[in-house]
């Protein structure tokens, strides 16, 4: 990858790859953040690190001990050492004297340097190891023996005790399974655990475990090739998620050898000198505020104390937009095999919009970043364009060119003419990663960092320009209509079409919806928006859209002075549109707005809920909107803990930028009913419905894995007196659930409750298992309509 291009174009033409000269600046920089182990380069566009005689005497002089991945047994690179047409077939059950041959081999090279040997074997390329029985016991006895096999030749090469030769067994994707089936594995080897390649670790050491005398440790990625998606461009992995994990390894005692796979080294600095310093002292790292702290410091270091606040803020935003979606994933394919570009789940007509408000979002960071890059100092702009500049510029700019192709192809069926100007800025975005990308290869440092940086990694279909639709007409100029709540626009020819009532405004959450102003056809016209009621009121009222000026669209945002509306009569009446907004019929006042252009009006309804409840005068919580009461889940009306854990929040990460946990995590379980009552701590959300029935209680949680067999990833949820539903968010292996939830990063699950009247309720969170952190809370009483995240609380203004 870009590593290896850099080497061997740019560096180190001696020998056209990653070699000496390449791991000895390598090696300075590990030493330099207080590291001193490695696993060399693996892929097969790299030649093995052994190949080069003079790579294990650089090491050597550097104090670096070598090991090697999970799938590279014995320190030896199967991808491409194994050699078909001399060796045969890489099956140990087979052709295991070859195999021996080979380990043999290295471990005579390699017997009085420094390294640690990973004992087990998998198959060749990342692939699980054949056997001749396709059972789970053959394949346990199988590497049982592999493993034996392998310490004998440890004992003879190195003429020691294999229990003082430092060994590592990695129980990586299949070869947990094995373990997990009783695989025997001798007590001093040390437990690599694994992430599951998104940065959740896959499993920890039980209490039995942590009395090994080989310890253990942990392998963690931040980037990956492989399904569900590739993301091996620009680190994406939040800091406060690798934190957490990482204090939960460290919680659960892997402390003996931490392994992070960083890709191509450059794109993934920050969080590099943030893993080594976790690694070097953990007590520096108690809580997540500590990682932002961590991150100010750094960046005052870098680029001065005047712009380290700003700076960090900038990071923080671009990881909780990453957290929500990873940019590499932005384009809704897979690989494995490679699909083309699928339909996003980002609605654009609910709950105000999320593709533009994610557009919105990057913008920001877009003009901050970009103010900040012209008034650093000329002596730290070359390090500010590669730690922050072109990181953020690159999310941001892959993100709008599929989010603008998204909009292209939603305006595109409606007519719109702004449909050619979002595939325009779809294609600027696309652009502009071009234009950064060869300014850090070519231009940066007088091209000191040319090769090292792609934009497109495997060429998948999400770095391509997405195709985009035109709208071309030679008809006049027209106004069209499009509402929130609806995916077709305004339309007088369809009969009951119901696109032209908006959503009903509800005088508790003060909620304002949007209506897009657009022209179909060519010119220019006039267009004025009359509200008939003066409680109506409009960000704008009147202007100008002119296909020849580009100004082709305007979105209009209505919003309500309560102060004005007269209180709704307590009285059912004819339903407004196709009222799906599950608001009752009853204490509604209803309005329109009429919208006039080139002598036409269109009328737009407007009804607000406004009952003035007196039980709401002083209330303070959550309520129902239209159907569903939406909670930020740090955000309890009361919290209590348990016997012996307690409620703690973390900051920094889920889709809220703060989720909250029932710590500390070896605390005990509780899945008994009575006992989950009694002793385990809840939290307890107070919420007003104007509805009753059937609920859904979706629960949105970051998707962590179960530590080990005794601790799961459960909670347990009621509404007012009901007895606790535990709600159970564990995956089971590659499946695709799991690959659902590490798209998100988030992990959705629900308990039916009976809301049993319209009035004041409570929501209560047990905690069952230690450590699980819950992002979000809806109560859905029939109202959710499709997005991809929750829709923003319902909080009572």
């Amino acid at each position: 990858m870009g590593l290896q291009r850099w080497a061997a174009l740019n560096f180190e033409h001696e020998t056209g790859d990653i070699g000496p000269k390449t791991y000895a600046k390598v090696f300075e920089l590990l030493l330099r953040l207080r590291a001193n182990t490695i696993w060399p380069a693996m892929h097969s566009s790299t030649k093995p690190f052994y190949s080069y005689p003079e790579n294990k005497f650089v090491a050597d002089n550097y104090a670096i001990v070598i090991g090697t991945s999970h799938a590279e047994p014995m320190l030896s690179n199967i991808n491409t050492e194994w050699k078909h047409d001399t060796m045969g077939e890489y099956r140990y059950d087979t052709n295991s004297e070859t195999i021996k041959n080979l380990f043999t081999k290295r471990a005579k090279e390699t017997a009085k340097y420094d390294g640690i040997y990973t004992v087990g074997m998998r198959g060749e390329h990342d692939s699980p190891m054949i056997v001749g029985e396709d059972d789970t016991d053959a394949q346990v006895n199988l590497l049982e023996r592999v493993i034996t096999d392998q310490r004998a030749i440890l004992k003879k090469e190195t003429k020691k005790n294999p229990t003082k030769v430092p060994q590592a067994f990695v129980p990586y994707k299949e070869v947990l399974n094995y373990y997990q089936s009783g695989l025997k594995l001798p007590e001093d080897i040390t437990l690599v655990w694994t992430d599951d390649n998104y940065g959740y670790m896959r499993q920890l050491s039980n209490p039995q475990e942590q009395t090994r005398p080989g310890g253990a440790g942990v392998y963690y990625h931040t980037s990956y090739w492989g399904r569900p998606h590739d993301y091996l461009w620009l680190n994406s992995t939040n800091p406060v998620l690798m934190w957490e994990e990482m204090s939960k390894a460290y919680e659960f005692q892997s402390r003996d050898i931490w392994i992070l796979n960083c890709g191509d080294i450059k794109p993934h600095e920050y969080n590099i000198e943030l893993f080594f310093d976790m690694a070097w002292d953990m007590g520096n790292f108690e809580k997540s505020t500590a990682v932002k702290t961590h991150m100010s410091t750094w960046a005052a270091r870098e680029f001065g104390k005047a712009s380290a606040s700003e700076i960090t803020d900038v990071l923080f935003e671009n990881n909780r937009l990453a957290y929500i979606r990873r940019p590499e994933f932005m384009a809704w394919s897979q690989v494995e095999p490679v699909t083309k570009e699928g339909e996003t789940e980002l609605t654009q007509y609910h709950y105000g919009d999320e593709v533009s408000e994610r557009i919105n979002s990057y913008q920001s960071i877009i003009e901050t970043t970009e103010r900040l890059c012209n008034n650093i100092d000329a002596n730290r702009k070359d390090a500010f364009y590669q730690l922050v500049y072109y990181p953020v510029i690159g999310a941001s700019k892959l993100n709008q060119k599929w989010l603008y192709s998204f909009k292209n192809k939603f305006t595109a069926k409606q007519g719109r003419q702004s449909a050619n100007l979002f595939a325009n800025l779809s294609k600027e975005a696309f652009n502009r990663i071009k234009e950064e990308t060869a300014y850090y290869n070519t231009k940066l440092q007088n091209g000191k960092w040319n090769h090292i940086m792609t934009m497109a990694p495997r060429f998948l279909p999400v770095f391509a320009q997405p195709a985009t639709s035109s709208v071309q007409t030679e008809e006049k100029a027209k106004l069209g209509l499009a509402l929130e709540g609806y995916q077709m626009e305004v339309n007088d020819d369809i009969i009951n079409s119901y696109a032209d009532v908006l959503p009903v405004f509800n005088r508790y959450t003060n909620s304002g919806y949007f209506i897009d102003v657009f022209v179909e056809g060519n010119g220019t016209l006039n267009w004025e928006a009359k509200p008939k009621a003066d409680w109506i009121k409009l960000s704008e009222e009147k202007g100008v859209l002119n296909t020849s000026s580009g100004e082709v669209e305007k979105r209009i945002w209505v919003r309500i002075d309560w102060d004005k509306v007269p209180k709704g009569e307590n009285k059912k009446e004819a339903p407004l549109g196709h009222d799906f907004q599950l608001i009752p019929p009853s204490f509604k006042v209803n309005s329109v707005i009429d919208f006039i252009s080139e002598g036409k009006t269109t009328t737009i309804g407007v009804s607000v809920y406004n009952p003035k409840l007196d039980a709401l005068k002083s209330y303070k919580g959550f309520v129902e909107d239209k159907g569903y009461v939406s909670i930020n889940a740090e955000n309890f009306t009361r919290k209590n803990a348990g016997k012996e854990a307690k409620w703690e929040l973390f900051e920094g990460m889920g889709y809220t930028n703060k989720v909250i946990t029932a710590l500390p995590r070896t605390a005990t379980p509780n899945v008994n009913i009575e006992e989950i009552k009694a002793n385990s701590p809840v939290l307890e959300y107070d919420f007003y419905t104007f509805n009753f029935g059937e609920a859904q209680v979706n629960l949105q949680a970051v998707p962590t894995h179960a530590p080990h067999a005794g601790i799961g990833v459960r909670c347990a949820v009621a509404i007012d007196d009901a007895d606790p539903v535990i709600v159970d968010f564990q995956t089971q292996g590659r499946s695709e659930a799991w690959k659902e939830n590490v798209l998100k990063n988030a992990t959705v699950k629900a308990a039916k409750q009976i809301v049993n009247k319209a009035g004041a309720h409570t929501l209560k969170i047990w905690m069952v298992d230690p450590g699980v952190m819950i992002d979000q809370v809806l109560i859905d009483l029939g109202g959710r309509k499709a997005s991809y995240a929750f829709p923003k609380e319902t909080v009572k203004k």
